[in-house]
């Protein structure tokens, strides 16, 4: 998978996760939780993707 689309597909991944934490607010707070974290860890990849090297792509 090109870089492009590993962008692409992880930040569509993060604006739906944030849909879906606005759905689950004062429903589930363990979901809740598990999406933040998931959240949080598909922001880190983007940002890992983001600080590669140029080299490197």
């Amino acid at each position: 998978m090109s870089l492009n689309k590993r962008f692409y597909s992880l930040s569509l991944l993060h604006r739906r996760l944030d849909e879906a934490m606005r759905r689950e607010r004062g429903r589930d707070p363990l979901r809740l939780l598990r999406l933040r974290a998931l959240k949080l860890a598909v922001k880190r990849r983007l940002a890992a993707l983001m600080h590669r090297p140029a080299l490197a792509r």
